[in-house]
């Protein structure tokens, strides 16, 4: 058997063609394809606007400095999320905290974060960076009155998620990224992501002001609009108004995206069945546990609900099993170490024992080969060879 990753990008002819008529064209970077693709996945996504950048860590940076986190923010994430998720809130000099996670879903606990929020007084916090982990939607909407209650700000991190959606308390269907409960909203296009255009990110938003405040971080804090402009010298004239970044995407790789864009819910679609095929190998397995239950979704008729980035497993001998599938050519991967195991957030204060569900989550879970061009034939090898394992082990 040839190797299987736990996730790859799919890319097709199309793909290729989209990608070479733009670099056959005037523009390479700040052209019209930019524009294009932040207008398809904002509607993609069901969001008022949204803005290109260089990737989900330069998405996540631009909403923490939109939302002026400074020395004197604290802000709560999870432990279970890629270090960026915290790591934002650092490049502005803000303070990090976690709350622990739910161990049925990896998400997120809500009650972990109003314990949190109970135990300071109100103004303590600043915000909230959820994250929509493995590819199932946080539910933004009790997210949503709780910071209210506290008067905190919420980026929610869907990087796992586009397409994924929860099911709000009056029955609507709300898609990751839409902006109803979140201030703003990130992703990536990393190549193991659902669009994979190199590097990318994205970020949405339903805020006009927010919404022009990214555009002017993302380019340097310069802007050209002679309506904006304290002064005008000429038609050459630029101002530099705030302390910005060069965070754009270029128009080859938004063009990548807007292609990849066209066969989003196919792709979407395909990793329900894969997650559907292992769930049905795994349900009976006694030493397997399987991270998201059927109990968490909420409508059992909506299909989708669930975008599938990762599919996780729980096993008593993950790093004997890790090994045994390598064996067998099969990558499977981890995610994540804990944040605040790393050790700049060591360097913090922060200690082992911290958040033992996280901590316990940790010690047993592992991705399996999890992407739309898995064949069946494939899968049906890693579902062979992770049983062969485990049962010689019961």
């Amino acid at each position: 058997m040839k190797p299987i990753p736990y996730g790859r990008q799919h890319i097709t002819q199309e793909d290729i063609n989209a990608v070479v008529e733009t670099l056959q064209s005037d523009f390479l970077t700040q052209g019209p394809k930019v524009a294009e693709f932040e207008e398809k996945f904002a509607a993609y996504v069901g969001a008022k606007y949204a803005v290109a950048v260089a990737n989900g860590t330069a998405a996540l940076h631009l909403c923490a400095l939109a939302l002026e986190v400074n020395e004197n923010s604290r802000v709560i994430t999870t432990p279970i999320t890629f270090a960026a998720s915290a790591n934002c809130v650092r490049y502005c000099g803000g303070e990090v905290e976690f709350a622990d996670i739910d161990p049925e879903t990896g998400l997120l606990d809500i009650e972990k974060v109003r314990q949190k929020l109970e135990s300071q007084p109100k103004g303590y916090y600043t915000g909230l960076i959820p994250v929509d982990f493995a590819g199932m939607p946080v539910n933004l909407e009790a997210f949503r009155n709780l910071a209210d209650e506290y008067g905190l700000w919420i980026i929610e991190d869907a990087c796992h998620a586009p397409g994924g959606y929860f099911t709000d308390s009056n029955g609507n269907k709300q898609k990751c990224g839409n902006g109803v409960y979140a201030d703003l909203a990130i992703f990536s296009f990393h190549p193991v992501k659902h669009i994979a255009t190199g590097e990318g990110g994205m970020i949405t938003t339903n805020d006009p002001a927010l919404y022009e405040k990214l555009l002017l971080l993302r380019t340097h804090g310069i802007t050209r609009d002679p309506a904006k402009m304290r002064e005008n010298h000429g038609g050459w004239y630029m101002e530099m108004q705030e302390l910005g970044y060069n965070y754009r995407m270029p128009d080859m790789l938004t063009a990548l995206g807007i292609s990849q864009l066209t066969r989003a819910d196919e792709g979407l679609q395909r990793r329900q069945e894969i997650a559907e095929r292992y769930d049905l190998a795994f349900k009976n397995l006694e030493n397997v546990k399987i991270l998201n239950p059927a109990a968490y979704v909420q409508n059992s008729s909506a299909n989708q609900i669930h975008a599938y980035h990762l599919y996780v497993i729980q096993v008593e001998n993950r790093k004997e099993l890790y090994d045994y599938l390598r064996t067998k050519n099969i990558f499977a991967q981890v995610h994540y170490i804990p944040v605040h195991l790393m050790p700049y957030y060591q360097d913090l204060g922060f200690r082992k024992d911290d958040f033992p569900l996280a901590e316990a989550y940790y010690e047993m879970c592992l991705s399996l080969p999890m992407y739309p061009s898995l064949t069946v034939e494939e899968q049906e090898y890693v579902i062979e060879k992770v049983i062969s394992f485990v049962q010689s082990k019961s």
